[in-house]
């Protein structure tokens, strides 16, 4: 199956990426922009939600929120770009590696689990996914 090609943004959907933000930066009680600004900041932040059971199965435009900043993450950490892909599944935004066809979709990854009741480490998750795509983008496999 042919990977559908990344699509710049959309307003609404750049929009909607800054709303979850916000919402995730409210939970730092100083210079939230400061403490968002750094990996471990965004990967901290989901941490708590996760750990402390802010977040549930039925909250899934949190989780989500959850999912783009471990998303934030990845994308500072690998030099990714946020995107939209558009494909079977609908209209969705997804990081894409430059220059390549390598894409990743994380604002679905902590619901999915989440919402199917498994225990997410946010830690693993993110080391795992991390390894992965540069794997992916080293190992020769990339367009």
């Amino acid at each position: 199956m042919d990977m559908p090609e990344p699509l710049t943004l959309a307003p609404e959907e750049q929009e909607w990426l800054d709303l979850a933000r916000g919402w995730i930066k409210g939970h730092f009680a100083n210079n939230p922009d400061e403490a968002y600004g750094t990996i471990e900041g965004k990967l901290a932040v989901i941490r708590a939600n996760l750990a402390q059971g802010w977040v549930g199965p039925e909250d899934t435009w949190k989780l989500q929120s959850l999912g783009i900043a471990m998303g934030d993450a990845l994308a500072q950490d690998l030099m990714l770009d946020w995107v939209t892909v558009d494909d079977e599944y609908g209209r969705q935004p997804a990081l894409n590696w430059p220059g390549t066809s390598i894409l990743c979709f994380p604002v679905t990854m902590i619901s999915q689990r989440v919402e199917e009741g498994e225990r997410v480490d946010i830690d693993m998750m993110y080391e795992q996914t991390r390894e992965q795509l540069n794997e992916i983008a080293f190992g020769g496999e990339a367009e």
